[in-house]
C-alpha cells in the first residue's frame, strides 16, 4: 500500500465508506467509489468528488460489473437497523450476493479485498468484552438476522475465497462508530439522540437505558482501516476495531443533553427483539499488531458530531422556509 494503489470502495458514498475514500486520497491513491445510494449520498462526496483522482459510480455490486483494480474495500451495506430492516431481503443479498461479486472481482484481477463485517456477529453476546475467537450468540430467524446473519456469511465467503483460491483477504468487525456524515434519520443511538436533542424533543431510550455500547469516533477508526490496509502483521483478520470505553446507553442521552444545553427529556419504550445487552470490543490485537488504539476522547468527537448535525439541521430550516 506505499505505492499509489486504484482503491474500488463499494458503498463509498455512506457514513465510513465517504471518510474512507476521502483519506485514501489524501494517501494518494486512485479511488472509485461505487454505491447505489441507498442510504448514501452524493452529498457526502462534495468535498473531493472533483478531485483529480476520484470517480463516482452509481451501481449496485448486486450486479456483477468488471474494473481494473489493485485494492476493493466492500463497505456497501445499510447499518442501522431501520435501513437495513425496511427490506431485509435486499440486505442478506447485498451481504450475500454482493460479497460474492467483490470477492469474483477481487479474485480476477488478483486484488486484495478488505471486507467490513461488524461486531453485530457476535449477537446478544455471552462473552464480555468480545475477543475475536468468540462465535457469537445470534438468533438466525429474528429480526435483526438479515444484517447480522448476512455478515457471518460474508466473513464466510471471504475465508472460503482465501482457503481454497489463495485470495488476499483483510476482514475487520467494525463497532458503534460516529462522527459527521451520519445519516440524520438512521435510527443508531447518536445521531438519534443529537437530533432529538439539538430540537428540544423528547429523547427515545429503548429499555431501561442500562445496555452498554462503545462508541469509535470515526477518525480513529479510519486510521485503524488504513493501518489494517498497509500492514502485513495482520494478514487475514478478522480484527476488533473500535473503542473498549463502554457506557449506558443512559449515560449517552445525558451526556448529549448536556452538550447540546437541551430541554429534552428521556422518555422509555420496550426494548427491540434481540437488542444486544452489552456491546464491547476487546481491542488487544488491534492494539498489538496495527499498533492502533482510539485517540479521541467520546465528549470531543461528541462535539464535533453535534456541530455537523447543527448544520444540517439549520440548512432543513432554511430549505423548508424557501
Amino acid at each position: 500500500m506505499d505505492a499509489k494503489k486504484r482503491i474500488l470502495v463499494a458503498g463509498g458514498a455512506g457514513f465510513l465508506g465517504s471518510h474512507l475514500c476521502e483519506r485514501l486520497l489524501q494517501e494518494g491513491h486512485e479511488v472509485i467509489c461505487v454505491d447505489n445510494l441507498f442510504t448514501g449520498g452524493l452529498n457526502n462526496l462534495r468535498s473531493f468528488i472533483k478531485h483529480i483522482s476520484f470517480t463516482f459510480m452509481e451501481k449496485d455490486i448486486c450486479e456483477s460489473f468488471d474494473l481494473k483494480v489493485d485494492y476493493i474495500c466492500n463497505f456497501a451495506c445499510p447499518a442501522s437497523p431501520p435501513h437495513y430492516q425496511k427490506d431485509p431481503v435486499k440486505t442478506v443479498k447485498t451481504n450475500v450476493l454482493g460479497s460474492l461479486n467483490m470477492l469474483d472481482l477481487a479474485q480476477r484481477q488478483k486484488a486484495t479485498i478488505i471486507q467490513a463485517s461488524t461486531s453485530e456477529v457476535y449477537g446478544d453476546p455471552q462473552m464480555h468484552p468480545q475477543q475475536e475467537k468468540y462465535w457469537g450468540y445470534v438468533n438466525p430467524i429474528g429480526l435483526r438476522s438479515c444484517y447480522d446473519e448476512g455478515k457471518r456469511c460474508a466473513e464466510t465467503l471471504c475465508f472460503d475465497y482465501h482457503r481454497q483460491y489463495g485470495l488476499s483477504i483483510k476482514v475487520i468487525r467494525i463497532f458503534n462508530t460516529f462522527g459527521p456524515r451520519m445519516h440524520p434519520n438512521d435510527g443508531r443511538v447518536i445521531s438519534n439522540f443529537i437530533v432529538q436533542a439539538l430540537q428540544n424533543l423528547p429523547i427515545t431510550l429503548y429499555g431501561d437505558g442500562m445496555q452498554t455500547r462503545s462508541f469509535c469516533y470515526v477518525d480513529d477508526l479510519i486510521d485503524a482501516i488504513i493501518s489494517m490496509m498497509k500492514t502485513q502483521a495482520c494478514q487475514t483478520g478478522p480484527i476488533n476495531l473500535g473503542n473498549p470505553l463502554e457506557y449506558t446507553i443512559r449515560e449517552i442521552a445525558e451526556l448529549i443533553i448536556k452538550l447540546t444545553s437541551s430541554q429534552s427529556k428521556i422518555i422509555y419504550y420496550p426494548l427491540p427483539q434481540d437488542d444486544p445487552k452489552q456491546r464491547c470490543p476487546d481491542i488487544a490485537l488491534a492494539r498489538s499488531l496495527l499498533n492502533w488504539q482510539p485517540q479521541v476522547y467520546l465528549e470531543e468527537g461528541l462535539f464535533k458530531t453535534i456541530q455537523y448535525f447543527d448544520k444540517v439541521l439549520q440548512t432543513k430550516k432554511i430549505l423548508s422556509l424557501s
